[in-house]
């Protein structure tokens, strides 16, 4: 009888699964080797943010090449869920059902969420899920369209989260509408629901973050592009509520456990809450366990950089926003100035190791977005550059 993997009829997952070229190893070496630092002892890593499917922007991710990336970056285990499916009608039933098939086959390594649409029998749908091995929920407000949380589908959601005793997990990162007020109007209408707040609630975190001080159990993962909005994070929540996620297939495991890891160095984070983050959070929260009681926020909402490094990672930011949206041999040209900016003569004591390190890999970035073959390699690169960047 053939896997699921193997009846998937839609192919590979786009970009994320092409071939590397060689000279990229060169460049990545620095990081796995800083990466492998980083990393929490005594704690089985925890991914608490992918996808399995296809998505209707054209985006997939095969469970191969999910448990690929996941052993690229050493993380043993995963949460998972489906993306936008074009087959999600009605209710996500067909790719909750194949996430749940392939969860299986994981060998143990992938915890199945379902998907719910506000609009489509969400708690039928996710009572099937559930008993059917679902151990999550997943909700996507953008892809749902809704332009509020106070309707009686979110509520149901909600609801069936805090019966259940399972972790709810919200998409709160770009292309959101003003949903701040409304969200923290449901959360604390359900204070027995257990909430992973997706991208950092990068959203409106300011508002969400200082809204949601009162409620016992929401987290926040760190599923997000810029290393500043991490920074910004712990300064804004108890560290006791972070959370590493990455976001594949748009974002990439090794990538994200190097932001998440970073920044909780920068923030001086206690090996105990590190091992938090990494996953030993997550996985209290699978089994059900008390959560963790809440501190105070770790870092200063003011912090210094050099000017230098300030440039670097405002150059680098401006080229990833024009390489994603489709204009990579521009954002290679731009490139120029940020590669500049690292060969500084006079660097600031204690940066000149760290502008040498940036300068090279953006140098091996801009060759990467000359072709449109290895931009997507080009992105997780500069994905790297701009977390060392923003956490140095």
């Amino acid at each position: 009888m053939a896997t699921a993997a193997e009846t998937w009829v839609r192919g590979g997952p786009r970009d994320i699964g092409a071939p590397a070229p060689d000279y990229l190893d060169a460049a990545l070496r620095p990081f796995r080797d800083e990466l492998e630092d980083l990393k929490p002892q005594d704690v089985a890593l925890i991914d608490t943010h992918t996808h399995l499917g296809l998505d209707i922007d054209g985006r997939s991710m095969d469970l191969p090449t999910l448990l690929a990336i996941l052993d690229e970056a050493g993380v043993e285990r995963a949460c998972t869920f489906p993306l936008h499916d074009p087959d999600r009608e009605p209710a996500y039933r067909v790719p909750n059902d194949r996430v749940l098939q392939w969860a299986s086959e994981s060998g143990g390594r992938l915890t199945p969420f379902c998907r719910l649409d506000p609009a489509e029998t969400p708690r039928e749908e996710g009572e099937r899920a559930l008993a059917k091995g679902a151990q999550g929920i997943k909700l996507h407000p953008r892809a749902q369209h809704s332009d509020n949380f106070d309707n009686p589908g979110i509520d149901a959601i909600f609801t069936l989260a805090e019966d259940a005793q399972v972790p709810l997990l919200i998409h709160m990162g770009r292309g959101m509408p003003p949903l701040a007020e409304d969200l923290l109007a449901v959360a604390h209408r359900h204070p027995g629901a257990t909430l992973i707040l997706a991208h950092a609630a990068t959203h409106d975190m300011a508002r969400i973050t200082r809204g949601m001080e009162g409620h016992p159990g929401c987290f926040y993962d760190t599923a997000v592009f810029s290393g500043q909005d991490v920074m910004d994070l712990y300064a804004r929540t108890p560290p006791e509520r972070v959370v590493f996620g990455s976001d594949p297939p748009y974002g990439r495991p090794f990538a994200g456990l190097y932001l998440a890891l970073r920044a909780a160095r920068a923030v001086s984070l206690a090996p105990a809450l590190t091992q938090g983050l990494a996953g030993r959070t997550v996985a209290g929260i699978l089994r059900g366990d008390p959560h963790p009681i809440p501190t105070q926020p770790l870092a200063p909402r003011e912090r210094t950089t050099t000017t230098t490094l300030a440039r670097v990672y405002g150059v680098c930011a401006m080229v990833t926003g024009t390489a994603f949206t489709g204009s990579a041999a521009i954002g290679a040209e731009m490139l120029e100035m940020g590669i500049a900016a690292c060969k500084d003569p006079d660097p600031v004591p204690g940066t000149g190791e760290t502008l040498e390190r940036l300068g090279s890999a953006l140098t091996v970035v801009q060759r990467l977005f000359r072709s449109e073959e290895t931009v997507w390699h080009g992105l997780g690169l500069m994905h790297l550059c701009l977390s060392l960047a923003a956490t140095a």
